[in-house]
């Protein structure tokens, strides 16, 4: 048990220190200054993620500072307990040292748990929650012991305010529970003390949706209106699936859900199924059931460990692909070198968003071109005389241009951005009346539409940069509409 115990922490401190190694490379990620200024304007809510992450990024800002490498510490320290509660439901299953060992190279090494846990967003925390949910289920089925019960009541409760979809993974666990003969747990006095618990974290955010006209309902309807993410069908879902958990890790989470499916935890096995109808039905993105996969691969490590045998083949394939195929989500190599490196290895990461049709995957894409689009605004608005500066608003496109603005500008004594994107929309259009407007991403008509003259300014063409972000520098001037009675119509929520 103890030897088990210590194999369990290497492998989570081996993650750890691999994730502290490499934070600091490449650039901020889009979203991840987006959550910088969330962080800048804390709140029960947001258009588009709960309140959580603006938390930890303010507290991160506070205690580690601005760095890359220190804004990505959190991530690294999930990643850590994510391993780590990889290894204890190994243990609560039966597994030993081998089983532990192989469930924690599969999470360790997986591509989208690498991925995920190289960047400041709600996606490298949700997994703790969902695991921390299936631990204490484990512990109180083996232990016969419901007083724990509240305790997955908190975990609930914070895993709603860190990402809403865990709504989704609790009605898999009660679906799966009431499947099992465990359906007696959903009458017990203590699941209700656990609900009440959930509910009564969860509320804030719910009273913020409510008071703001449930935005992230709107939000979401709008990206299915749009048809923004890619949707898969089924056998293309699954593909997917294989693919970003690293095609020859199936080895071992595959006969972690069949082990389950025939033993007293088929509970998981039942769990696991309904998020994946849930997500499938849904049209959710690739990595939305990512978080239910470290308990198949504790479940595979169990499986494989009674084949004394056979059981260094799926390890040592899992090691060796998982170290190959991490630089395609890991930042570990030159930018070229990666590109040479994606064509020799003849893989792409599969896209989740239409539009995005970059040289570099979205995850690498949207690393690029802050700080050279940051210096050509800063370089137009200097350019401008005192008078224009003086009322000058800097209009972004979308959170991230706005993020990297009010992030990186101050150094460029530049202005706070304003935007009708996602939640700064709410935070409305500034003191100024939209005289003078430096416009990103804003077409040339739009503007010619809205303003009496227009400048044509610099281009943005950083060739790592999204599609997106390739676009001209604009100058508005003579807004023919107030800004202020404008901005009811520059809602832009997707």
């Amino acid at each position: 048990m103890r030897r088990t115990l210590l194999v369990v922490y290497l492998f989570a401190l081996a993650t750890l220190i691999l994730h502290v190694a490499t934070g600091g490379s490449y650039g901020y990620f889009r979203d991840e200054l987006y959550f910088i200024d969330c962080g800048e304007h804390l709140d029960w809510g947001y258009v588009d993620h709960a309140p959580m992450i603006a938390v930890l990024v303010k507290t991160s800002r506070i205690l580690l500072g601005d760095s890359l490498r220190a804004l990505r510490f959190f991530p690294a320290v999930a990643s850590y307990q994510l391993v780590l509660l990889t290894g204890l439901i190994a243990m609560e299953l039966g597994g030993g040292v081998f089983a532990a060992s192989l469930a924690c190279l599969g999470v360790m090494l997986g591509p989208i748990f690498l991925g995920t846990a190289a960047l400041m967003t709600m996606n490298a925390f949700e997994p703790l929650f969902w695991m921390g949910c299936v631990y204490l289920l484990l512990l109180l089925i083996r232990r016969d012991q419901p007083k724990l019960l509240p305790w997955v009541g908190v975990l609930v409760g914070l895993g709603l305010e860190t990402k809403h979809s865990m709504i989704f993974f609790v009605a898999a666990l009660v679906v799966a529970v009431l499947l099992t003969e465990h359906r007696r747990l959903l009458l017990n006095p203590w699941m209700w003390l656990a609900a009440a618990i959930a509910l009564t974290l969860f509320l804030p955010n719910l009273i913020w949706q409510y008071k703001h006209g449930w935005p992230t309902y709107e939000d979401l309807s709008n990206v299915r209106r749009m048809h923004k993410n890619v949707e898969l069908p089924p056998l293309q879902f699954i593909g997917q699936q294989i693919l970003i958990l690293n095609p020859l890790a199936l080895l071992v989470w595959g006969a972690g859900l069949m082990w389950l499916l025939r033993h007293r935890f088929r509970v998981l096995a039942f769990a696991y199924l309904a998020i994946f109808a849930i997500i499938l039905a849904l049209h959710g993105k690739n990595y939305y059931l990512a978080p239910a996969y470290p308990m198949l691969f504790a479940a595979g490590g169990v499986f494989w460990e009674r084949f004394r045998g056979w059981r260094w083949v799926p390890l040592a394939l899992v090691a060796i692909s998982g170290v190959a195929l991490a630089p395609l989500t890991l930042p570990v190599l030159p930018v070229e070198t990666l590109l040479q490196y994606q064509n020799a290895m003849g893989i792409q990461a599969p896209k989740t968003e239409i539009a995005h049709n970059g040289l570099l995957p979205q995850h690498f894409g949207d690393q690029f071109g802050w700080p050279e689009m940051v210096s050509a605004v800063a370089a137009v608005y200097w350019k401008l005389s005192p008078e224009d500066r003086a009322q000058a608003s800097i209009v972004a496109g979308n959170y991230g241009e706005a993020g990297a603005i009010n992030f990186m500008g101050s150094k460029f004594g530049l202005p706070k951005a304003i935007s009708g994107h996602q939640t700064y929309w709410f935070w409305g259009p500034g003191p100024n009346t939209g005289e003078v407007c430096i416009l990103l991403q804003t077409s040339l008509d739009d503007a010619q539409d809205n303003f009496r003259s227009v400048e044509v300014g610099p281009e943005m063409n950083q060739p790592y940069a999204m599609p997106e972000e390739h676009f001209r520098i604009l100058i508005g001037r003579g807004l023919k509409t107030p800004l202020r009675e404008l901005w009811p119509n520059v809602k832009f929520w997707n």
